[in-house]
This record gives C-alpha cells, sequence and structure tokens, in this order.
C-alpha cells in the first residue's frame, strides 16, 4: 500500500463536491491526511481560473464592440470545444513551471497570460485568439484584464512547494458531454480525451479520485452554491444552464471504468503508450459535501463523519491499488 499518493486526479461534475473535498482536507492535521486518507500536503493545480479569464475576455471585447473569441455568449459554451483541450495543456504548463520552479516576472501579466492561451490553443490544433487581434483592441483588453491576471500570476508563483517530497499534487478539473450523448464520448468531450492530453510526467505518477453523483444532483448543487456577486470563486461560481445541458449532461466515466482491460483503472492511450491509472469513486449521490461551505462552527458531527470516512474508504483503495 502506498503511504502517500504522488498524483491525484480530482475529477467529477461541477458542483459535485470537489472544491468541497479540497477544502476539508485542507483543515485536517498532517498525521490525519497521511494515516486516514494517504495523502501528504497538497499542492494544488486547477483549470477553472483559466475558464473564469476566457470569459473575462470575452466580457472586456464585449465592452470595446467586439465579437467574442471563447464562448458563444457569457451564459454559452465553447465557441471550439477543443479548448477543453486547450486547458489541459495550460495546466501541464503549470505543472512543469512548478516542478522547475520556474519564475515569470512579465512587463503585463495580462499579455503573458493570452499569449499563453494561444500557445495552448495551438497544441490542439485551435487558431490564436489573441495576437489575431489588432494592436489597439490588444492593449485595451490587456489593461482591462490586468489586476485579475495578476492575481493569477502571483497565485501561480505562490503555489510552488520549496520540494514536493511528502507532498501530494491534486489536479482538479471537470469534463462531459451534451446530455442523452451515446458512449464513448467524442473528442474533445469528456474524460478519455482530457485525461489523454495531461502530460507523460503527470499521468506516470497519476490515481483518479471521483466524486460521484448523477447529472441531475450536479445540476441543483450548482443552482444551490451560484453566488452571481463572486463568479470566479472556486466554492461559489456557477455553471450556466445551456453549458450543464451540453457540456456537462453526461460523463463517461463509469464507461471508462468499465471497459477497462485491468479492474478499477481507466485504461487512456496517449504519447504512444497506454496507461492504466487507479480510479477510486467517492460515492456522493446523497450529498456529504456541502454542509463544508458553511462556517466550520455550523459543521455537524454526523456530517463530518459521513465525508470522513467516504474519502477514507476512496483514497484507501487508491493507496492499495
Amino acid at each position: 500500500m502506498a503511504e502517500i499518493l504522488d498524483t491525484v486526479l480530482l475529477l467529477a461534475l461541477p458542483a459535485s463536491g470537489k472544491s468541497e473535498v479540497r477544502k476539508y482536507l485542507a483543515g485536517m492535521s498532517p498525521e490525519v491526511c497521511k494515516r486516514d486518507f494517504h495523502m501528504g500536503e497538497t499542492v494544488q493545480l486547477d483549470d477553472f481560473p483559466y475558464v473564469h479569464m476566457m470569459r473575462q475576455l470575452d466580457v472586456a471585447l464585449g465592452a470595446l464592440g467586439k465579437p467574442s473569441v471563447f464562448f458563444h455568449a457569457g451564459d454559452r459554451p465553447f465557441k471550439d470545444p477543443r479548448d477543453w483541450g486547450t486547458l489541459i495543456h495550460l495546466v501541464n504548463e503549470d505543472h512543469a513551471d512548478l516542478i522547475a520552479k520556474k519564475s515569470k516576472k512579465p512587463e503585463s501579466a495580462a499579455q503573458w497570460l493570452l499569449k499563453r492561451f494561444d500557445a495552448a490553443r495551438k497544441k490542439v490544433g485551435a487558431p490564436a485568439v489573441f495576437v489575431a487581434l489588432d494592436k489597439a483592441t490588444q492593449d485595451a483588453v490587456c489593461d482591462k484584464l490586468e489586476k485579475e491576471a495578476q492575481a493569477l500570476l502571483t497565485d501561480k508563483l505562490g503555489n510552488y512547494p520549496t520540494s514536493l517530497k511528502g507532498k501530494t499534487l491534486v489536479i482538479e478539473f471537470a469534463r462531459g458531454g451534451a446530455q442523452g450523448s451515446a458512449m464513448p464520448l467524442s473528442p474533445p468531450f469528456g474524460y478519455a480525451y482530457s485525461i489523454g492530453e495531461l502530460s507523460p510526467k503527470i499521468l506516470s505518477k497519476a490515481c483518479i479520485l471521483y466524486i460521484w453523483v448523477t447529472p441531475e444532483e450536479s445540476r441543483r448543487k450548482n443552482d444551490a452554491r451560484a453566488n452571481p456577486d463572486d463568479p470566479g470563486s472556486i466554492l461559489h461560481h456557477g455553471v450556466p444552464i445551456e453549458v450543464m445541458l451540453k457540456d456537462y449532461g453526461c460523463d463517461d466515466m463509469a464507461h471508462l471504468i468499465e471497459r477497462s482491460d485491468q479492474p478499477d483503472t481507466v485504461r487512456i492511450e496517449a504519447h504512444g503508450k497506454t496507461y492504466h491509472l487507479p480510479v477510486a469513486r467517492f460515492d456522493n449521490r446523497t450529498d456529504k459535501t456541502s454542509f463544508v461551505r458553511n462556517d466550520r462552527k455550523d459543521w455537524k458531527p454526523a456530517e463530518i463523519q459521513a465525508l470522513h470516512d467516504g474519502l477514507k474508504g476512496a483514497l484507501g483503495r487508491l493507496a492499495k491499488a
């Protein structure tokens, strides 16, 4: 049994409880995390901040009377679904920078970020969006996005640990497909595609903790958590209903588990190799996580026990794999 899990892909439909699980684990002592969850101090990567900044770019363009580049509208899906892969390549870059402790001191954090978007899009065969804008528009949107882009860069650099020894890297993202889709989901939708876009360095050490809820429960919890005054928050952002139905109306995790040629794994063909990623499902179909969004003093012992035991069982299965 692994004493400490190296890299955990924390996957689920939106609002399923991923961020609440992260918050709960962050509140545990190192001794409890190691003993009960086989996890060291966590280092966390997440693609949601990039989704938020893509939407902010479209808002900035709209204010200038320009057409959006990433989304059909503020409450609608991606114009180009290949941007699900764009997000993964941004995470790959964050992972490589974290390992190398690569420092960044750009003159403009917004320009640095938008050029990263273009570079990541190139890797999935999608056209550049930032450099395609005229210079005046580039300057104007960078001015509007600079404060948030600088905060994102500060968070990125502040996330570098002195060493990853004894720590667990947690990488969080959500993927799916349109409601009623047949399996397997067609790329670039679903987990099979996005996991396959992860770098070999991530895949070689990764296992999957999947938080299991139904699409209907995901939509209910998404409505419950949404705070329109805090759209960039990890815990309180809401996903538009059209996106929930067209991008997260189902997912392919059960299909991948059932079709794998090794039990309790997800088989991924990527980079000329076959990866079998150990997988465990934390059953959250009956809600065990929403209470974590409340003030800690309001947490009830029975709620804490149910979440703790569920995570302990799932992560224990991963440690045995």
